[in-house]
C-alpha cells in the first residue's frame, strides 16, 4: 500500500517539473507564436514560480484544517484546469494569468507529496523517496526532447493540453488509493498576519533576487530591503505566536531539524547555482558549443539516478550524518578541479567523469537530512515543519545564484587577463559555499530515531498541549 500511495502522490511533483522544462524552453516559441516581446513573455515562466511562492507558507495551515487529501486533489483539479486554460489563450496576457493559477496549485502538490510520503514512510523516508522520486528526476531529462517533438508536430497549445489525461488519472487514482486523513485535522485558527508577512517577503525575495542576477537593479535594492524588513518582522510575529504562528519557529529549537533546514538551503542552492554557473563556464571561457555543452551535463543527471534508489540502505546503514556530509564532500571533490585547473584544457572526458561524481555526491544530501528533519519532529508537526523545509530550500537556490553572479560580475570588470580567471575565482567560493553545506550535514544525527525524541521535541510537544 505504502508503494500505491507514493507513486500517486509523486505524479504531481513529475507533473509540476516536466510541465516547467517544457514551458522553460518554449519561451521563444511563445513569443512569436503570440507576437509578444521577450519582456511580456518571460512572465509566464516568473509569474508561475511567484504564485507558487506565494502559495507556499499556506500549505501546512491547509493540510491541518482541510486534510492532506483533500488538498491534493483541489490542486491536482485545479492545476489541470489551469493547463486547459493555457491551451486556450488567445493572448499573452490570458496565457501568463492562466499560468499564474496553475503556479498557485503546484505550488502545494510538491509540499503535499513530501508530507503524505512522510506520514506514510516515517524512518523510511530516504528508501521509500528514494525510488518514488526517480520519475521525477528523469522529467527535465524528457522535457526538452517532448517540448521539441510537441512544438514540431502538434503547435505549442499542446504543451499544455498533454497535462489535462494525465491530470484526470491523477485525480482518479488518488480518489481512490488515497488514505482518507480527516480524523488527522484540527481546527488551527488561521494566522492572518503570519501570512502578510511572510508571503509577500517570500516573492519580493524571489523577484528581486532574480533581477539583481539580472542586472535589472532599479528597484531591486529597495525591493530587497523590504523583504528583509517583512521577514524579520515574521521572526519577531512568529516567536510571540508559538504554535499558533504560520510556521512554528520552536521547531528550529531541535538542532537536528535546524541542521537539516540549512543543508536544504545550502544544497540547493549550491545544485542551483551550478546549473548557472557551469553553462556560461563551458560556453564563454571553454569554448563549447551550446549543444557540447548540454550533452556535457549528460553525466550529472546519470549520477543522481544512480545513486537515489540506494539511499534508503545507505541511510539505514551509514546514518543521515555519514551519507549527507560523505555526499557533500564528493560533490565537493567533483567541482575542485574546475576551481583550479583551466576548463578551456580539460579533456572532455575528465569533465563528464567530474559532473557524474558531482551527481553521485549531490544525490545523497536531501533525501537523509530530510529523513532526519522528520524523524526529530512529533507527527502532528509534519506539515508545518514540510512548510518550513521547502520555504529553505525554495529561498536557497535565488540567494546562492545571485551571490555568485554578482561576485562573477565584479570579477569580470576588474580582471585584465580575461574571463578564465574570473570564473575561476567564482568558482572558488562556490567550494566554499559547497564546503558549509557538508558543515551542516554534520550536524545531522549518526542515526535516525525510530520515534521522535529528545528534551526539546518533548517540549514542544508538551507547549503544544498545552496551548
Amino acid at each position: 500500500m505504502v508503494w500505491k500511495i507514493a507513486g500517486v502522490v509523486m505524479l504531481g511533483p513529475l507533473m509540476t517539473t516536466l510541465d516547467s522544462t517544457v514551458v522553460n524552453i518554449s519561451l521563444s516559441t511563445l513569443g512569436k507564436e503570440l507576437n509578444a516581446p521577450l519582456t511580456l513573455i518571460q512572465w509566464v515562466t516568473t509569474g508561475y514560480l511567484l504564485a507558487l511562492a506565494l502559495m507556499l507558507p499556506l500549505s501546512g495551515w491547509l493540510v491541518d484544517r482541510v486534510g492532506a487529501k483533500r488538498i491534493y486533489l483541489g490542486c491536482f483539479t485545479v492545476f489541470t484546469l489551469a493547463s486547459m486554460l493555457c491551451g486556450i489563450a488567445g493572448s499573452a496576457n490570458e496565457l501568463i494569468a492562466a499560468r499564474m493559477l496553475q503556479g498557485a496549485a503546484g505550488g502545494l502538490l510538491a509540499p503535499m507529496a513530501q508530507m503524505m510520503l512522510a506520514r506514510i514512510a516515517g524512518r523510511n523516508l530516504a528508501r521509500v523517496m528514494g525510488i518514488a522520486v526517480m520519475p521525477v528526476l528523469i522529467g527535465p531529462i524528457l522535457g526538452p526532447a517532448l517540448a521539441g517533438f510537441v512544438l514540431q508536430h502538434a503547435g505549442w497549445r499542446w504543451l499544455f493540453y498533454i497535462n489535462l489525461p494525465v491530470g484526470i488519472a491523477a485525480v482518479l487514482f488518488a480518489w481512490y488509493i488515497l488514505p482518507r486523513d480527516g480524523h488527522e485535522t484540527v481546527r488551527r485558527p488561521f494566522d492572518l498576519l503570519g501570512f502578510m508577512l511572510l508571503s509577500p517577503a517570500i516573492v519580493m525575495s524571489l523577484h528581486g533576487l532574480e533581477a539583481l542576477a539580472n542586472g535589472a537593479a532599479t528597484y531591486t535594492h529597495a525591493e530587497l530591503a523590504a523583504a528583509v524588513a517583512l521577514l524579520i518582522a515574521f521572526f519577531w510575529h512568529g516567536a510571540r505566536r508559538g504554535g499558533e504562528a504560520l510556521i512554528d519557529l520552536r521547531l528550529f529549537r531541535t538542532r537536528t531539524f535546524s541542521a537539516a533546514a540549512a543543508t536544504q538551503f545550502l544544497s540547493n542552492g549550491v545544485l542551483l547555482a551550478g546549473q548557472m554557473l557551469f553553462p556560461l563556464y563551458l560556453l564563454t571561457a571553454g569554448g563549447r558549443s551550446p549543444a557540447e555543452t548540454g550533452l556535457l551535463f549528460a553525466p550529472t543527471g546519470l549520477g543522481l539516478l544512480c545513486m537515489y534508489p540506494m539511499m534508503g540502505r545507505l541511510t539505514d546503514r551509514f546514518g543521515p550524518r555519514r551519507v549527507s556530509s560523505g555526499g557533500a564532500i564528493v560533490a565537493l571533490l567533483g567541482t575542485l578541479p574546475f576551481a583550479v585547473f583551466d576548463v578551456a584544457h580539460m579533456p572532455t572526458a575528465a569533465i563528464c567523469v567530474l559532473f557524474f561524481i558531482r551527481g553521485l555526491g549531490f544525490s545523497c544530501i536531501n533525501l537523509p537530512s530530510l529523513s532526519a528533519a522528520y524523524a526529530a519532529i512529533p507527527k502532528a508537526s509534519i506539515p508545518v515543519a514540510t512548510t518550513a523545509l521547502n520555504i529553505c530550500q525554495r529561498l536557497g537556490g535565488p540567494v546562492a545564484t545571485t551571490g555568485l553572479v554578482v561576485f562573477l560580475h565584479a570579477q569580470l570588470g576588474a580582471t585584465a587577463s580575461g574571463g578564465s580567471e574570473a570564473y575561476l575565482s567564482t568558482l572558488r567560493l562556490f567550494c566554499v559555499i559547497q564546503a558549509l553545506c557538508a558543515a551542516a550535514a554534520m550536524f545531522l544525527p549518526m542515526r535516525t530515531a525510530k520515534e521522535p525524541a529528545g528534551e526539546v521535541v518533548s517540549k514542544l510537544a508538551v507547549e503544544a498541549v498545552a496551548e
